[in-house]
């Protein structure tokens, strides 16, 4: 192997000695200046259409912004109960497009509907209370009106027998003191009858006069004494009267303050029982609103048993199976809206000074290639850098602080009708390319 190479290398020696004296010999043979010329126009003419060709292509990126940081974006909505409960089926599959409304899952209904009749029963109940103290109402003010009525009616009695009473004692006094006026007149009489009859004895026993009319002195004596006997009975009947007609008219002023009492005490309780009475009503008309609010969230439970789409789109990652018991809130599935996806592109800080909203946006998918181009417009800038919404941001207050360049989330939405075959999903990512130029009135896409 040795003696191959030796004889190689002495074979190509004389080769390459010959190449290098050509060399020199044109080198030392004069350029032609015709030709010079031709290759010195040749290249000028090269840096003329390369400086012509790079005009355009300077103008084109400079005009355009784009990142191939950039993800379609959309909705995760979770599908959850609004109740606890058992499933008892499951209508859709991983991956089934479902329209807004459709029934999704279905719970056990049995203890919801229990719930309603109760929830319903009560409302009843409720009902007739509020009928009853509606009735209630007029009677108590028909009651209290004709209480204070028989109190003003009590009172105006009342006092009339006081009058009555006062007169009675009035009567009775005067009696007592027209007896007494008796008596006096009586025991004077009788008086005078006991002097006669002593004058007469005298005169009897002396034979001066008759005999009879001494007994006439004698019975005119026992008539006045009869007489003071009698006025003193009706002294002490007058005086009983008196003092009967004086209890009356007591008890008859005892009557009337009662009655006074309570016709204030009537004027007093009659709107208190008029507001007890309307408070009641009102109670139970709160009690029927509450009844039917319980009725109606009961109802509201019941068909929450059925588990239905919010809008249109794909179903994802279900985990519900019949007989699983769920509790409010878990989540069983998610629902993916195509119809609302957007790019979410994070464009480096140094690329926003000429972007705004509204500028359109080319956008390509790296699942399609370069056979679609779909057609958006900036949406939105987001107010902060992706790294501040980290969970451990960025801190630059350091001694080895190490500027790095930021990206700032765009939202770039699509215009309408480009994703009406919904292949754009969620997570794809995707290269949009804005045109700084645009979003002033002219037309980009045509």
């Amino acid at each position: 192997m040795a003696d191959d190479t030796s004889q190689q290398r002495n074979a190509q020696a004389p080769q390459a000695q010959a190449d290098e004296q050509h060399d020199s010999e044109a080198r030392r043979r004069p350029v032609n200046p015709r030709r010079k010329r031709t290759v010195r126009f040749v290249l000028l003419a090269i840096l003329v259409v390369a400086i012509i060709a790079a005009i355009p292509i300077y103008a084109y990126y400079t005009a355009r912004e784009s990142t191939d940081d950039a993800q379609v974006d959309g909705h995760l909505i979770p599908i959850s109960p609004r109740v606890s409960g058992t499933i008892v089926s499951v209508l859709v599959n991983d991956n089934e497009p479902v329209k807004a409304g459709q029934e999704l899952v279905r719970l056990d209904p049995a203890d919801f509907q229990v719930t309603v009749q109760q929830a319903e029963a009560a409302v009843a109940t409720a009902e007739a209370n509020t009928s009853e103290s509606s009735a209630n109402v007029p009677l108590t003010n028909i009651n209290t009106r004709s209480q204070v009525s028989t109190s003003f009616s009590e009172v105006e009695q009342n006092a009339a027998a006081v009058n009555s009473a006062q007169k009675a004692a009035d009567a009775a006094r005067a009696r007592l003191d027209a007896s007494k006026a008796a008596l006096t007149q009586a025991q004077a009489n009788y008086q005078k009858a006991q002097k006669d009859l002593v004058r007469y004895r005298d005169l009897v026993e002396k034979d001066e006069i008759s005999k009879q009319d001494y007994d006439a002195a004698q019975a005119a004596a026992d008539a006045g004494a009869a007489q003071v006997e009698s006025a003193k009975a009706d002294i002490m009947a007058a005086q009983h009267t008196l003092d009967q007609a004086n209890a009356e008219v007591q008890q008859s002023r005892a009557k009337l303050a009662t009655a006074e009492i309570q016709r204030r005490q009537s004027q007093e309780v009659r709107p208190r029982q008029t507001q007890v009475s309307e408070a009641r009503y009102k109670q139970a008309l709160a009690q029927v609103k509450q009844s039917q609010a319980n009725l109606d969230q009961a109802k509201l439970n019941l068909g929450y048993t059925h588990v239905v789409a919010p809008v249109d789109g794909v179903v994802s990652r279900k985990t519900a199976e019949p007989g699983m018991q769920v509790t409010a809130g878990q989540q069983l599935m998610s629902l993916i809206p195509l119809d609302d996806v957007w790019v979410t592109a994070n464009y480096k800080e140094t690329q926003l000074r000429n972007m705004h909203t509204g500028q359109h946006v080319s956008i390509k998918v790296d699942t399609f290639g370069s056979s679609r181009e779909y057609r958006g417009h900036i949406d939105s800038i987001a107010g902060a850098s992706g790294a501040k919404f980290s969970l451990l941001p960025p801190e630059n207050a350091t001694g080895n602080y190490v500027k790095v360049v930021q990206r700032i989330p765009v939202k770039i939405v699509l215009e309408v009708g480009e994703n009406r075959d919904h292949r754009l999903l969620p997570g794809m990512s995707v290269e949009p390319t804005v045109l700084l130029d645009s979003g002033k009135g002219q037309n980009q896409w045509q």
